[in-house]
């Protein structure tokens, strides 16, 4: 079986690193990603909740903003929770085990070198693995 999931995106806000009870770096990220154009040329839009953990979450959160485009890579998972009132609830996302940052931020200067030594792809952007 198959579990493979490749998002290219925008994120849709500010990243924020949180830190689980047991120590373990986390970020949720939201992908505005787009669909391919419908007959009529209208462009419909998916929003796509992305879990990073580790190294992956403190990165992302370090250097990237609202707006920046990424590559994510990953698996769909499932989970269930019950809300205050009692309901259950079922979210779908994506945990990500690669991010690479697709685009280069506004100020060059924002992005220092020991990014690049994390693993940078061959166009110098910088690629992070867990």
């Amino acid at each position: 079986m198959l579990n493979r999931v490749v998002l290219i995106g925008r994120l849709t806000r500010q990243p924020e690193l949180r830190i689980t009870p047991s120590g373990v770096s986390v970020t949720t990220i939201i992908l505005a990603v787009d669909r391919r154009p419908t007959q009529t040329g209208q462009r419909e839009t998916d929003f796509i909740d992305v879990v990073l953990f580790g190294k992956l979450a403190e990165v992302t959160c370090r250097y990237m903003d609202k707006g920046r485009l990424v590559a994510v890579e990953g698996r769909l998972q499932s989970r269930s929770y019950e809300t205050k009132d009692g309901q259950r609830r079922r979210v779908w996302e994506v945990v990500a085990d690669f991010i690479e940052f697709l685009d280069r931020p506004r100020n060059q200067d924002q992005m220092p070198e020991a990014i690049s030594e994390a693993g940078p792809a061959d166009d110098d952007s910088p690629t992070f693995t867990e």
